[in-house]
């Protein structure tokens, strides 16, 4: 008699294993544990051989009749039933080795080395909210423009087209990737150029070399926060990313040796910094001690002691001494390089003082975090006393490093 539902559940383990048969081959064997499987007996070559289905109730009954109607035909076809499974079988890890997410978190994890913690976070968290939802679980190489466009396009609605920009991009990456270990031979981001919405760049303000006197001046008489006006003062003589300075420690600074290390998970790319200090950084930096010299950063902010304070307060305070649509904190790197560059400064001191990337590999591979120190320390020197003029003068001359 064939099986029936409640004799299934009903079934209880014994000492020995034994089966419960639904007819054409098909029956389930209750293991001594409780556990239930699904197996097909059938002769393929004239060999009995035995086919798994699947655990109860995983697969229920009227799925497992299914199966064995599908192995029958697979028999009149002169067809294996185990061969195909075995095809079905490896087709699915197939899919699952070589499916968006599996092959994104491959190549993320190739790239991750070369980019700060911070980055590579930042990266992942983007595939993982906006992308592999959608994406993820296809294969590879069966993924369409028009998948892809449709994707990205869900960011681009949120307005955030610089994201929706960088989220391509990533997937672009991702599908060289794939070609480059053959798992697919297309790239379908190559047909979005210009499919996406873009808004004209705004670059960071910077404040002119005309106009750095003054606001040195109005910087020195801040009636803000001391720590606040000195952050903003170490920023101006450094010019390292606000991030950067935000979140430095005091065990990052070698005042003997005048030397700042911004260690490499702080930095965008990933690579140990070197700041040369000249003796107006120094000053800053042993003027801090009195406010927060017992903390762990150099800039803790009013409400806690152990934290830093936030982007927005230095920019607050820029807007407090009247420059709201015309400078921001990070403007502080171009002012300096532009400056630099027209002092007739080494050009590659300047970039790596900026701890900008070369994208020439080899050459990025040569550019370490002491290259051209020696020249670097000159030119900060020369920064520190270039600052320092401005803010007594405003009509400045040839300075002398000393």
């Amino acid at each position: 008699m064939p099986l029936n539902v409640p004799q299934i559940k009903n079934a209880k383990p014994a000492v020995k294993p034994y089966k419960l048969a639904d007819g054409g081959g098909l029956y389930l064997l209750i293991n001594s544990n409780g556990s239930k499987y699904w197996r097909l007996k059938y002769r393929y070559g004239g060999r009995e051989k035995v086919l798994a289905l699947g655990v109860y109730p995983d697969v229920s009954l009227a799925l497992a009749r299914d199966e064995r109607q599908e192995a029958k035909k697979h028999l009149r076809d002169f067809v294996d039933p185990s061969k195909v499974r075995k095809q079905r079988k490896q087709a699915t890890i197939s899919k699952t080795v070589n499916s968006f997410e599996a092959v994104a978190q491959e190549w993320w994890q190739k790239q991750v080395g070369r980019w700060s913690l911070d980055h590579g976070t930042k990266v992942w968290r983007s595939l993982e909210s906006d992308v592999l939802p959608y994406l993820g679980h296809r294969p590879i190489s069966e993924i369409t423009t028009d998948e892809v466009l449709a994707t990205v396009r869900r960011v681009e609605k949120r307005q955030a087209f610089d994201l929706a920009g960088r989220i391509l991009q990533r997937c672009s990456s991702v599908f060289r990737y794939a070609i480059q270990t053959k798992r697919t031979s297309n790239n379908p981001t190559a047909d979005c150029a210009g499919a996406l919405e873009t808004r004209k760049r705004q670059h960071r303000l910077a404040l002119k070399k005309s106009e750095l006197p003054a606001f040195l001046k109005e910087l020195k008489n801040y009636e803000g926060h001391p720590v606040t006006r000195l952050a903003l003062t170490l920023l101006t003589i450094t010019f390292v990313r606000s991030g950067e300075l935000r979140f430095a420690t005091w065990d990052e600074f070698d005042l003997n040796n005048k030397m700042w290390r911004i260690p490499a998970e702080r930095m965008k790319m990933g690579t140990e910094h070197l700041v040369p200090l000249c003796r107006q950084a120094i000053a800053v930096i042993e003027d801090l001690k009195q406010y927060t010299g017992d903390d762990k950063y150099l800039f803790t902010g009013e409400r806690s002691r152990l934290k830093p304070i936030s982007n927005n307060t230095m920019i607050y305070a820029m807007y407090r001494l009247g420059y709201k649509s015309r400078a921001t904190p990070h403007g502080f790197r171009t002012s300096a390089s532009s400056i630099l560059n027209e002092e007739g400064f080494n050009r590659d001191a300047i970039e790596r003082q900026l701890s900008h990337m070369e994208r020439n590999q080899v050459r990025g591979a040569y550019t370490q975090h002491a290259e051209y120190l020696k020249e670097r320390t000159s030119m900060m020197d020369w920064w520190g006393n270039y600052i320092e003029q401005l803010e007594t003068s405003s009509n400045i001359g040839p300075i002398n490093v000393g």
